[in-house]
């Protein structure tokens, strides 16, 4: 995006934050990054330099969604606590909010792996970073401000089944009844630690070659402090492998490869690094695919409207309900 196309990204303050972390210039050049469908993300060039964008969608926006300067404040009390995360240079709380931080070197694996990258260290790598996350004092004062672990499970339903509520779309099939069971069979007793809460392939930043890392943590519009294994349950749930069930969320498709660890392996490998009990983890998987269902509305909603035009926004006219009857299974495991 040209210059002239700042202003309708980010609002008047953008060329002053910018020029506090950029090399003064010619006009910035805005390129549209990433595969997110929720709070966007852009590639800003200017002087030989980049940062990257970020910032909500056009408006209107539900209640308590896509809050930028919350993700932002949470990115640098995670710096804190060394988890690897961009670094967070500069936060505009306007009406019109955004922030800019630093871009990284590293690759977004999605369709297919990089050629020479060791597809099962990378998945462990995933993994472990996901340990790693749920390790950290989450009553750090850093973190204190973002801490409210009791009830998280039970909050996570209300504030799911109100924005479905709240939506103008479709009425779907099987909702209301798996919302109910999803109550009803709520499991107890569950740990505390930071929570992603959007922990898929598609939202690390990771080295590739026969020792692939992973770099940084991306996207955290929608991390607190709860249940540690709603992170696991999404990150299976997402992780495509021979004979997967299809839905709409399996969005890392170079998982399906031969040499990658499959979703036994993940939870045997979490497990092996947290000591948790996964014995409810059916529950976990199925409450993702129901919030799922909740965003993946939102944004088909958006692509009637005609702000989203890729096929996979298309496709969530029969994939929404699909995750209704994908999560109603995992529901009948548990």
């Amino acid at each position: 995006m040209p210059a002239a196309g700042v202003s309708a990204v980010a609002g008047g303050a953008f060329e002053a934050l910018l020029d506090s972390v950029l090399p003064a210039g010619g006009p910035a050049r805005l390129t549209r990054i990433g595969e997110g469908s929720s709070n966007l993300t852009f590639l800003v060039e200017r002087g030989g330099a980049s940062v990257v964008l970020r910032r909500p969608p056009p408006p209107p926006l539900p209640p308590s969604a896509h809050d930028v300067v919350r993700e932002a404040r949470l990115q640098l009390a995670l710096a804190e606590q060394g988890v690897r995360v961009p670094r967070v240079l500069a936060i505009s709380e306007g009406p019109e909010p955004f922030y800019l931080m630093e871009t990284l070197d590293g690759t977004v694996v999605g369709d297919a792996l990089p050629a020479g990258t060791d597809g099962w260290a990378l998945g462990l790598a995933v993994v472990d970073a996901l340990a790693e996350l749920h390790a950290v004092d989450w009553q750090a004062e850093s973190l204190s401000r973002f801490a409210r672990p009791s009830g998280y499970l039970e909050r996570q339903l209300a504030r799911f089944s109100a924005l479905y509520a709240a939506s103008e779309g479709r009425r779907i099939d099987g909702f209301d009844a798996l919302t109910e069971r999803l109550r009803g069979e709520l499991p107890g007793g569950g740990d505390t630690a930071v929570v992603h809460g959007d922990y898929r392939l598609g939202n690390v930043m990771v080295t590739t070659g026969p020792r692939p890392d992973l770099v940084a943590i991306l996207d955290w519009e929608m991390a607190t402090v709860g249940d540690p294994l709603a992170d696991l349950g999404y990150l299976t749930i997402t992780w495509s492998e021979p004979g997967a069930t299809e839905h709409p969320m399996l969005r890392s498709p170079a998982t399906a490869a031969n040499g990658f660890p499959g979703r036994d392996e993940l939870v045997e490998r979490y497990v092996a690094q947290t000591g948790r009990d996964v014995s409810h983890l059916p529950w976990y998987q199925a409450l993702a695919l129901w919030k799922c269902s909740v965003f993946c509305e939102a944004i088909y909603g958006r692509h009637l409207r005609g702000e989203h035009d890729d096929p996979w926004a298309a496709s969530l006219c029969d994939g929404v309900p699909r995750l209704i009857e994908v999560a109603a299974a995992c529901l009948d495991q548990a």
